[in-house]
């Protein structure tokens, strides 16, 4: 089995859902044997450009450890599910479960308010 980092930019009308929909493709990951390393979910973010008029998306984040079937299997669904607007699968080759720099930043951002709301 290989190793997966899987990227999605969900529509945020659709932000309520993203719960739900992170367990249905977590249960087809682990349904066959496949393990999840690591899942983020990095929250609503601006879009660098608009798709389909849309300016804001909510971004989530999965490392993930499946074969090729699990992974046509994946990408078949996030086809058509009209709730992610893209996605993005990118090989790796060893498990990655440290937090990503994204979950960093938003860390860093708590604890700035923190303090200001402290001052």
């Amino acid at each position: 089995m290989r190793h997966y980092e899987i990227t999605l930019i969900v529509h945020p009308d659709q932000s309520a859902q993203v719960g739900t929909m992170m367990d249905k493709y977590k249960e087809i990951i682990t349904a066959d044997g496949g393990k999840i390393h690591k899942e983020e979910d990095w929250g609503r973010k601006h879009l660098a450009y608009p798709i389909k008029k849309i300016y804001k998306a909510h971004y989530l984040m999965m490392n993930i450890e499946c074969d090729q079937e699990m992974l046509d299997k994946l990408n078949y669904n996030f086809r058509f599910n009209d709730a992610i607007l893209r996605n993005l699968i990118i090989s790796k080759n060893k498990a990655i479960t440290t937090p990503s720099i994204m979950m960093v930043n938003k860390d860093k951002d708590k604890e700035k308010e923190k303090e200001k709301g402290k001052s």
